[in-house]
């Protein structure tokens, strides 16, 4: 397995709405405060908010990552950030049954687009409303606003990775559709400032990944189906 990494940095579609509305809005009340306020106070304000558009900027980064996996069983990790979850769950919202859970969450600073763990056919997608409380807590994953996805491999595997909505997320994008088919290096959706995205697996996966390792999505292999 190999990966070749480009290095170009480009904006996520999923930003290009925000991104422009908060720089017109910023530049509308710049103008205003230079107009009406003392300049020192312009100065500060506009510090702030030349920082406030950086930072939403820099959220909605989409870099170029291209994987190259030998083995079609490699699972890789849907997101960056940091592992929170590795143990058996019981899955109640598709599966109904016991499953090995994986999940990783994502603070404001890591890249919040999602990309398919492994090739496939999507069978299922789904989305439900929920509450918006901290993604690390265990009972977000279903209590939060949450989307699921299935995806059946060549070989009859079914996975399953849900996207869910923390105190800062208000939006949950899916590109997933049932009947799509899943490919290595496609985004799979996107979720707008800060959440979590569980992956339920067989039983008899290998894991090599552990609690508080973090991940870069598209990039660490998590595990390998059996």
């Amino acid at each position: 397995m190999g990966h070749k990494r480009k290095r170009r940095i480009r904006i996520h579609r999923e930003g290009y709405g925000i991104i422009f509305t908060l720089a017109m809005l910023i530049f509308t009340i710049n103008v205003l405060t230079f107009l009406y306020v003392p300049h020192w106070l312009f100065a500060i304000g506009l510090i702030l908010s030349a920082s406030l558009l950086i930072f939403v900027t820099y959220f909605f980064r989409n870099p170029t990552r291209v994987l190259e996996v030998g083995d079609a069983n490699f699972l890789i990790a849907p997101a960056d950030g940091r592992i929170v979850v590795v143990e058996p769950t019981m899955e109640n919202e598709y599966f109904h049954e016991k499953r090995l859970q994986v999940s990783i969450f994502m603070s404001p600073f890591n890249v919040h687009a999602n990309w398919y763990p492994i090739e496939g056919e999507v069978i299922h997608s789904s989305h439900q409303k929920g509450r918006h409380q901290g993604a690390w807590l265990p009972k977000s994953s279903t209590e939060n606003e949450r989307s699921l996805v299935v995806v059946e491999t060549p070989s009859k595997v079914q996975i399953a990775i849900r996207q869910i909505a923390g105190a800062m997320a208000r939006r949950i994008v899916t590109y997933a559709k049932a009947g799509h088919r899943a490919q290595r290096n496609e985004h799979l959706g996107f979720i707008k400032f800060g959440s979590r995205v569980d992956m339920y697996l067989p039983l008899d996966t290998e894991i090599f990944v552990k609690v508080g390792e973090p991940v870069r999505g598209n990039e660490t292999v998590i595990g390998r189906l059996s």
